[in-house]
């Protein structure tokens, strides 16, 4: 918190701003055993504009790993990434960042 002497016809008193940064959201995508692959790669570049390359290595996280982080910010964005995903057939989550 930061303390700031504010003037008053009182005299100075001290206000205490509190900064709050929001974390931001996650959207998450889990493995599935249904989807392939390549289907994979083409929802996530159309849904977020990833190149090619990108597209692939999070396929490959979310095949091996059985989820990965697709996209992080603001949380009205991730719902609607994660709404996006689920209308394109995969199973997504959002969370919020520790």
């Amino acid at each position: 918190m930061k303390s700031q002497p504010v003037t008053t016809t009182e005299g100075d008193v001290l206000v205490e701003e509190a900064v709050r940064t929001q974390k931001p959201w996650n959207v998450i995508v889990w493995n599935d055993p249904v989807t392939p692959m390549t289907v994979v790669v083409v929802i996530f570049k159309r849904i977020f504009g990833y190149s090619n390359n990108k597209c692939t290595q999070l396929m490959l996280a979310v095949h091996h790993e059985g989820r990965a982080l697709v996209w992080s910010g603001g949380r009205e964005r991730a719902e609607a990434y994660c709404v996006k995903l689920q209308v394109s057939g995969l199973q997504s989550t959002i969370e919020q960042d520790n």
